[in-house]
Parts: structure tokens; C-alpha cells; sequence
């Protein structure tokens, strides 16, 4: 970015443009500013999340999560621009298999519930789902890196990972298990 924000009422998107990093101007209804603002949508929902009590370690990779997103954000702001590493998915692959392999075998589908902080996880989750399509469906319109694609899909699978670690950290009190959907086969082997 060649200059700093100084000023953020600046009125220029008043005729419902707004100035991408590049300078060009595009409709605010434009799908990379969709895509944008869903990105700008789950960096603020992990930063809810991070107001919550979490584990040092889940802490610090949602806060380098923070900055991923912020500069996944940036490049879709500067079309041609490569900000988010490749790296970046390689170490999200690596989160999952770790926290992952801590968790039991689901034997069954889980509510977005339990513990606060797994909630909130939940809710991420679904932004990020939101968010790679925006970016699937701003790559059917113009160039968009897979790498962009790839992140926000192994997000997401991650914070569902998460969230299942965030219900039995226990740093409330009140952890324990996933909270399982009541399916109809579920209830007929409690039955039988």
C-alpha cells in the first residue's frame, strides 16, 4: 500500500463507489468488495472470539489467522497482487491434522453449540463458508489466486475443529463434549 489512511470519512463513496488498493473505483456492490467484506466479516468475528478465554495456543494461531485474513483481504483489494503466502494454507493443514488428532472419532452430526467460545467458532465457521464463496463466485468473473480458494476452505474445516477443542478446553467451567444433533436413528437406538 503505497499510502496510509488519514482520513476515514472521506465521502467519496457516496455515489455508491468505493476505492480499491490499486486506486481504480467499483461499485460497492461489486463481488470482489462482497468478497472483501466477507473476509473483513470473519476477521471480526475472530476477533470476537478472541475476547473469550481460549487456550495460549488456540489464541495464537487465531491471531496469525487475524493477519492471514488481513492480508487475503489486501490482495483482493489490489487486483494482480499476491499477499497471502501459499505457506499460509500449508500451516493451516498443519493445525488441522494437530488439533485434529486430539479430538474423538464423530459418530454423528454436531450442533453449532456447547461452550460460548465454541459457538462463536461455529458462527466463524459459517462466515468462512460465506466468504470462499464470494471468492468462488468473484473467480468465475475475473483472475482470483486458488490459494485464496484453498485458505478460506481449510479455515473452515478448522474452526469446526476448533470449536470441538474449544468445548472440552474447560476454561469456563463448563466444558465436555460436542453437542450432538437428536437424529431420528439416534433415537431409535436409544429405543432398542
Amino acid at each position: 500500500m503505497g499510502h496510509r489512511l488519514t482520513q476515514i470519512a472521506t465521502r467519496t463513496g457516496d455515489d455508491g463507489s468505493t476505492g480499491l488498493g490499486d486506486g481504480s473505483r467499483v461499485r460497492k456492490d461489486d463481488l470482489r468488495v462482497h468478497a472483501m467484506g466477507d473476509i473483513d466479516e470473519l476477521n471480526s468475528q475472530l476477533g470476537v472470539l478472541l475476547a473469550e478465554p481460549l487456550p495460549d495456543d488456540v489464541r495464537d494461531l487465531l491471531v496469525l489467522i487475524q493477519h492471514e485474513l488481513f492480508n487475503l483481504g489486501g490482495e483482493l483489494s489490489m487486483p494482480g497482487h499476491e499477499l497471502l503466502k501459499t505457506s499460509a494454507v500449508a500451516g493451516l493443514d498443519g493445525a488441522l491434522v494437530h488439533y485434529n488428532t486430539t479430538l474423538p472419532r464423530l459418530k454423528e452430526f454436531i450442533l453449532p453449540a456447547g461452550t460460548r467460545s465454541a459457538a462463536l467458532a461455529h458462527v466463524a465457521r459459517t462466515i468462512a463458508r460465506r466468504a470462499e464463496r464470494s471468492v468462488v463466485a468473484l473467480g468465475t468473473a475475473e483472475p482470483v489466486r486458488d490459494a485464496a480458494r484453498h485458505y478460506l476452505n481449510r479455515l473452515s474445516d478448522l474452526l469446526f475443529v476448533l470449536a470441538r477443542v474449544l468445548n472440552r478446553a474447560n476454561l469456563d467451567g463448563r466444558g465436555g463434549d460436542d453437542v450432538y444433533w437428536n437424529s431420528e436413528r439416534l433415537r431409535r437406538a436409544d429405543v432398542d
